[in-house]
């Protein structure tokens, strides 16, 4: 469980593919505290990490997360949000989200406000019973207050802090980014539907 809160940012160095699998070496001030088999949010997908060696650590991302996610398009130096998992008897700061990434969204708008940042993302339609008007989700791992709710559209602001210390600031028009929908959101929506 993760809280949408990014500790550090994290560069990919190196990419290796196995079959339908891809692994990605990750450089960052965090890589060094972390230990085998942990899970770290990467963009908000959680991943295990495999192998720590002088500051970088492995991780894998097998079919399914490929599909779901924008990991297939990483590049060497890709700058990646990373969190770890949260303490039981921590704050939780952010909103509680699992690293399992429904889908990505595709950025569509950025606009400088004076200071701070909003961006428009575009988001496949189904999923629109499971996002509202003030409501949270997760973009890259960041947890987001959503605005300017469309079923198929949506707009989150950034603030300075966490455009200078996450990967926002590295977003382009037409970059897709992954979206983790709220959690409580989406169990009301299939008790729902099961309710029909």
């Amino acid at each position: 469980m993760f809280t949408g809160i990014i500790e550090k940012i994290g560069i990919v160095t190196d990419i290796i593919s196995s079959e339908n699998n891809i692994s990605f070496w990750i450089k960052s001030p965090i890589s060094d505290e972390l230990s085998i088999d942990q899970s770290v949010a990467h963009n908000g997908v959680c991943l295990t990490v495999e192998e720590i060696i002088e500051g970088k650590h492995r991780v894998t991302a097998i079919q399914e997360t490929l599909n779901k996610t924008n990991l297939k398009q990483w590049k060497k130096n890709s700058f990646i949000n990373l969190e770890r998992c949260l303490a039981m008897n921590g704050r939780l700061d952010g909103h509680l989200v699992q690293g399992h990434v429904d889908s990505v969204a595709t950025c569509l708008e950025i606009v400088e406000k004076q200071g701070s940042w909003e961006y428009t993302f575009e988001f496949d339609p189904q999923f629109a019973s499971l996002i509202i008007e003030k409501g949270s989700i997760t973009v890259n791992g960041i947890s987001l207050t959503l605005f300017d709710v469309t079923n198929q559209s949506f707009r989150v602001a950034i603030i300075p802090y966490t455009y200078e210390h996450t990967n926002m600031k590295h977003l382009t028009l037409g970059d897709e980014v992954n979206v983790e929908f709220d959690l409580i959101g989406k169990y009301i929506n299939r008790m729902m539907e099961l309710k029909k």
